[in-house]
């Protein structure tokens, strides 16, 4: 079970007083047709190294990090999950985008290239 981390209190002494919990939920995951899928190039704080950056992903992380295990392994290169969106080695935009095509993702080019 996973802990509860209280908010901004330390310490009370009032019998009365009832804890906030930090309990965010995560939406539920939509359909491949439904999601609205953005993927592009990026360079920026990675020491001039290209990324392939997939963004707009709705839904549990679970189900992003299954994502991600598939474009990796077809990509055949590494990646990983941060703040919502799918960080891809290299240069695969053209493939990215095609590969979520074919899985039925609703998909758009960002940036040049």
């Amino acid at each position: 079970m996973a802990k509860k981390k209280k908010i901004n209190v330390v310490y009370s002494t009032n019998p009365d007083f009832e804890y906030d919990f930090n309990e965010s939920e995560e939406s539920e995951t939509l359909d491949a047709s439904e999601q609205s899928l953005y993927v592009s190039i990026d360079r920026k704080k990675r020491a001039g190294k290209e990324v392939t950056l997939v963004e707009g992903f709705v839904g549990q992380s679970e189900d992003l990090k299954a994502l991600a295990k598939v474009l990796k392994s077809k990509c055949g290169v590494g990646g990983s999950v941060k703040d919502g969106e799918i960080l891809i080695q290299g240069n695969f935009k053209e493939k990215v985008y095609n590969l979520l095509k074919d899985l039925g993702y609703s998909v758009k080019k960002k940036g040049g290239n």
